[in-house]
Formats: C-alpha cells, structure tokens, sequence
C-alpha cells in the first residue's frame, strides 16, 4: 500500500498549510484528518494533488488501527491547543509504529516529550514535539550561530507578528499564561516573571520598525539552558504588530495576576473576533529576531543577531516549515534518529526555511 502522512487538524489555520504543502508530492497519500467529514472533504477538494479527506478522532481508541489501516508512516499533529492535552496521540503514533511530528507550543508539552522514549526506540519510531517557531527554527538558528562563540553567555530572542491573527487554538494557548507566573533562566538561576509583561521595545530593520514585545511562556525557555550550557540567561519576548493590541493584553495581565481575573483564554473567542475585524488596519509584515551573546573565537566579547522578515501575510506560514520540512525527511526516509524529544537538532535553517517556496520573506544574516 502507498505510504501516507496524516495531517490532524488538517482544515485548521496551520493543517491546511501543512497538508497543501505536503500534498505536492505524488509519491505518497495525504490525509487531511478531523472529526468533521464535511470540512476535511472540502480542504482536500481545495488543495488537490494528493490530498485526501479522512474523518477520524485522534483521541479515540481505535485510532492506532486507523492509522495501520492506512499505512501511515507519518502523523503531523496540528490540532492544539496541546497545553491542556496528555499523550494520547504520540502513544497511538508508536503502537502503530507511525512516525510522529507536532507543532505544539505548550512549555510542559514538549518539554516532557521525552518521557515516550523508551517505547518509540522500542518501536522503532520517531516521536517529535515542538516542529514549529520554537524550538524547531530558534534553535537551529543558535546552532548555526555557535561556531562563532567559545562561550554562550546569553540568548534573547522574539517574534512579532502581523495584524493577520493566528488561529483560535493558538490564541487560547497564550491568553492561557497572560498574567501567570512562570519561571525563566537569568544570570544562572531561575526566576519568576509574568505572561505579557515586562514590556519592552524592539527596533526590526525597515519597513517594519518599532514593535511592542512582551514575556511569553515557551520551551525554549527550559530547552535552552541544558543545550546551551554554560548559557547564562535565555529571554523570549513576542507581541502583536498593532501596538494597541500588545498594550491592551499586558493591561489584562496585571488584572490576571492580581487574581482579578481568572485568565484570559475564556475571552479567546471574542478577541479573535476583533483581531480579525481590526486585521485590514494593521501591518502584513512580521518578524523573528535571534540575539547570542558570549565570548568570540579569541575570548573577546561578541553578539550577534538573525533576523527573518516576512512580508505580504506570508508570517504565519512559518509555525508550519518545519513539521513540513521533517515530514518530508521521514517520508524519504533519511532521519535515522529514532525515541521521542524536543525538535532541536533534526534540522537546519536553510531546511526549514525552503519547506514552502514562492514566498516574501527576508533573511539578516548576522554579521
């Protein structure tokens, strides 16, 4: 039977870009997977090539003997929010010795990925978390970066987006921790900060400017400091593109974290509906900055930053380059590592960066 890749969520914001990107090739059956037949029916007949509608719950129980059923070899998992989802879907990807590929953003989620280990090498399969944004694209920048430092003393790095927002589920991920504590590496300990606070300024090169960022809870904030050691403080900020916007949230967030409020994600519909009313006002460019900081070659001071523009909307495609990019290396069978971890080290930044060609996006190489 031809080989086959299962996009779960794959008529959502970021499947359906996965599953259209996938759907190029020929040589294997594309799965745009959900719960609702109607909609997967209707993305597939929009994508065409080898895109094929499959109605299926993930968090079923028979959902192992699907997948055999269809000899997947891969299962790209875009269907979040994953911070309040358990592992359910990898652990039914290993007894059907699929390989497994999220886009998860959740810290606890793909940070405690690698507790499936042992059964994934028992099986013989490929279980990886986090083949988004962050970890996969950041970490794959610093990697690159290290050559040029004997020592890493300190990572900051962030992204702003465009007026265009993301999808429902990604919201409700963020509004999740705005005003909760969470702990972040600094000058070699772990301190407490705050989602959405400690705002701060960020000057992108031209068109783009100024932008307002602000504390996010992500992986890397916990990946970082074990990977990079001796790294001394690991500092991730994002903010929206309409500075109103990113004021208004880190307004909410001191009524979080007084506790007058309980969160923000029950409010993530209602300010999806605005964000997508106020989008034709905004900007279409985003941007990605990594900045690494440490001693040189010759022991002497040295930074250096990468930048990624995006111009046009083309911004939120990029969450979904490397799940694309690792999907196809399984598909061609050339990533020999096998287990569960965090995606770090499975890919470069000129690999994750090609998975869908044609758009407008600009790469600063650091100097």
């Amino acid at each position: 039977m031809q080989p086959s890749v299962v996009v779960l969520g794959g008529y959502g914001n970021f499947g359906r870009r996965v599953a259209a990107a996938l759907a190029t090739d020929n040589a294997y059956r594309v799965f745009v997977a959900g719960r609702d037949a109607r909609k997967a029916a209707a993305v597939a007949a929009e994508i065409g090539g080898s895109a094929e509608p499959l109605a299926v719950d993930c968090h079923a129980t028979d959902f192992a003997e699907r997948l055999r059923r269809i000899a997947a070899k891969v299962v790209v998992h875009t269907a979040g929010p994953f911070q309040a989802q358990g592992y359910s879907v990898p652990r039914a990807c290993i007894e059907a010795r699929s390989h497994y590929v999220d886009i998860a953003d959740g810290r606890a989620y793909v940070c405690g990925i690698g507790e499936l280990d042992a059964a994934a090498k028992l099986n013989g399969t490929l279980i990886v978390s986090g083949a988004s944004s962050l970890p996969a694209l950041s970490s794959a920048v610093v990697d690159a970066m290290r050559a040029r430092f004997s020592r890493i003393d300190a990572i900051e790095h962030g992204i702003s987006s465009g007026a265009q927002p993301p999808g429902l589920a990604t919201m409700e991920g963020v509004m999740g921790y705005v005003g909760k504590p969470f702990t972040r590496w600094e000058s070699g300990a772990w301190k407490f900060v705050h989602g959405w606070q400690d705002i701060a300024v960020r000057r992108y090169p031209a068109p783009i400017g100024v932008r307002w960022l602000a504390n996010c809870d992500v992986p890397d904030l916990e990946l970082f400091p074990e990977r990079y050691t001796p790294v001394r403080s690991v500092v991730f900020h994002a903010g929206i593109g309409f500075a109103a916007s990113t004021l208004a949230v880190w307004g909410a967030s001191w009524l979080v974290r007084a506790r007058l409020m309980k969160t923000l994600a029950a409010h993530a519909p209602l300010l999806h509906r605005v964000a997508g009313i106020i989008e034709p006002y905004g900007s279409k460019w985003s941007a990605m900055h990594v900045t690494v900081r440490g001693l040189d070659l010759d022991a002497k001071p040295a930074a250096h930053t990468w930048t990624l523009l995006a111009a046009r909307n083309h911004g939120p495609n990029i969450p979904c380059f490397p799940a694309i990019a690792l999907a196809r290396k399984l598909l061609r069978d050339e990533v020999a590592v096998r287990g569960a971890l965090p995606c770090m080290g499975l890919l470069r930044v000129e690999e994750i960066l090609q998975a869908i060609p044609g758009l407008d996006l600009r790469v600063i190489e650091p100097e």
